[in-house]
């Protein structure tokens, strides 16, 4: 589809390499693409001091509740860590090494650092890719939400929850708390980055974050369409035309299949005026 370039394709090995922790690939991620002089040990480094000296104010109670409102005291009120609300799709707050300099995040960010610090104190938290908001789990009652400074949910709140993202039309479902895999967490966070560089129109930072994608899931349907559309952009048409007649096989029945047809249309119509 489109030439990978070696620093793409370095991360990419890098990202599958079951040797580096979640928290490492997201640090390389950041260095990959915005940060090239980011030492990764360095910010690894500085959350594991962060997480010894939480374990070093926490008694011997296991109590998951116990831990769990120490882990919220520590990293919302000692550490002073916020939500980005006012500059929310920045795509820095996708960065983790801005996140852990800066104190303030999004949900996936400070969801990745809220259970890296939970480790620390025998808690063992797990990343819950819930649509449009990521969340962490204890166990299948006790969902947390570090955006809100790890408030507890129920159903009530996730079903809210829903309806303030997307509408009244998607009801809750168990499988939305399923946990997410690490190597789905990195797609999300370059998903993110890619829609934030396409929304300011650069395309440039845009296509890597698609081949960041597409070098570890390949027939992802929904970037070889993103990826097309780029390149119709960049006036690259036949490439783009490839493209996006390959999401056509891939996805078919999918909802904007119109739009792209109309797309190609416009592209071919366009190529015949040059």
């Amino acid at each position: 589809m489109s030439s990978f370039d070696p620093f793409i394709e370095e991360w990419v090995a890098y990202a599958k390499n079951p040797r580096y922790s979640l928290v490492e690939k997201c640090l390389k991620l950041a260095q990959t693409l915005e940060f090239p002089d980011l030492d990764v040990t360095h910010y690894a480094r500085k959350l594991n001091s962060m997480g010894e000296e939480l374990r070093n104010t926490v008694s011997d109670v296991k109590n998951p509740t116990y831990l769990v409102s120490m882990l919220n005291e520590y990293m919302f009120d000692n550490l002073g860590f916020l939500v980005n609300s006012d500059d929310y799709y920045n795509p820095r707050n996708n960065f983790l090494n801005i996140v852990i300099d800066r104190k303030t995040g999004i949900p996936i960010t400070l969801s990745i650092i809220y259970i890296q610090l939970g480790r620390y104190i025998g808690l063992e938290l797990k990343p819950v890719g819930f649509p449009g908001h990521f969340l962490v789990k204890y166990s299948e009652e006790m969902i947390l939400d570090p955006f809100n400074r790890g408030a507890l949910l129920d159903v009530d709140d996730l079903q809210t929850m829903l309806d303030n993202i997307h509408g009244s039309g998607v009801q809750f479902s168990p499988e939305y708390l399923n946990e997410i895999e690490p190597e789905n967490i990195l797609v999300r966070i370059a998903k993110n980055l890619k829609n934030s560089y396409i929304q300011s129109f650069n395309y440039k930072m845009a296509m890597h974050c698609i081949n960041m994608v597409l070098g570890l899931h390949p027939d992802e349907p929904d970037e070889i369409r993103d990826m097309g559309i780029v390149q119709s952009r960049l006036l690259q048409n036949n490439l783009a035309l490839r493209l996006l007649e390959r999401y056509l096989e891939l996805a078919p029945e999918a909802n904007d299949v119109d739009y792209v047809l109309d797309l190609i249309r416009s592209i071919k119509e366009k190529s015949t005026q040059r």
